[in-house]
């Protein structure tokens, strides 16, 4: 078996990516995370008091 070398530029490997979107989704789940944690340690505050 021959080891065949590919052209670098041709990128077979690498998947599409949307990075706008990737970032977008990532941002916005976060900030819904950090929202969740903040109700919850208000709630836990108001029980608490």
């Amino acid at each position: 078996m021959e080891n065949v070398i590919q052209d670098p530029r041709k990128h077979i490997n690498e998947e599409p990516r949307d990075d706008l979107h990737d970032l977008v989704v990532g941002f916005g789940g976060m900030s819904a995370f950090m929202f969740i944690v903040f109700l919850i340690a208000v709630i836990v505050k108001y029980v608490i008091s």
